[in-house]
């Protein structure tokens, strides 16, 4: 009876369907994903305790997308060079950024967008990275920028072209399947400023907090 019983059971052990993996999550792109790194505070930090798995993080502050100096551009300042390695399932990703702020410097903006990303959303550097990570099976999610509303900042000259740079992408994103655009236009309520760090261009912790949980929701299907 015993012995039966036991074999029933290994039996009905062996029918149930295995555990999935875990998936692989990348996280790639600038400040705005890696701030608050050193506290444990970042949006890569948050993701995990959202999705409850293991996210690696190579963004890293000031990275670019059209980035030439090798060995710093190998060490994370060029956004392309931060995917690497294994097969991802998710590659969270941002950028553009810092080469259109600190790059063109409010002239000759319209060359670089271009360069970037063009008006079709099909070419320029940035398109060319989210083949890649198609191209490798990951889905992606390319995540905006903070805007702030009712708030003065430094970066407030460049708000028309990063519109700009975000509407293309978003152009791409309904050509390609599994490629999302999460937009953050609406995550700062007019006038607050605990959404900002005290530079006002960077994502306070709880920022990078919400910007976790939106990713999140959007990677499980709870948006």
């Amino acid at each position: 009876m015993l012995r039966s019983f036991v074999l029933c059971f290994l039996l009905w052990m062996q029918a149930l369907p295995a555990a999935a993996d875990p998936p692989r999550v990348l996280v790639i792109g600038d400040s705005l994903l890696a701030s608050h790194k050193l506290s444990g505070r970042s949006v890569g930090d948050y993701l995990e305790t959202y999705l409850g798995t293991e996210v690696t993080d190579r963004s890293t502050v000031g990275a670019r997308m059209v980035y030439r100096m090798p060995v710093s551009g190998a060490l994370g300042l060029s956004i392309p060079q931060q995917y690497r390695g294994q097969r991802w399932d998710w590659v969270i990703v941002n950028g553009g950024g810092n080469d259109l702020w600190m790059s063109c410097a409010c002239r000759a903006c319209a060359r670089r967008l271009d360069k970037l990303i063009s008006a079709s959303g099909t070419k320029g550097v940035l398109p060319g990275l989210l083949y890649r990570l198609h191209q490798g099976g990951a889905r992606i999610v390319y995540v905006g920028y903070l805007r702030s509303p009712g708030i003065g900042t430094p970066v407030e000259s460049c708000k028309t072209v990063g519109n700009a740079l975000e509407a293309r992408v978003e152009r791409l994103a309904r050509q390609v399947p599994g490629l999302h655009y999460l937009s953050l236009h609406d995550l700062i309520p007019p006038g607050d400023l605990s959404y900002l760090a005290l530079d006002r261009v960077h994502p306070s912790a709880k920022a990078s907090r919400e910007i976790a949980r939106r990713i999140a929701a959007l990677m499980t299907g709870n948006s």
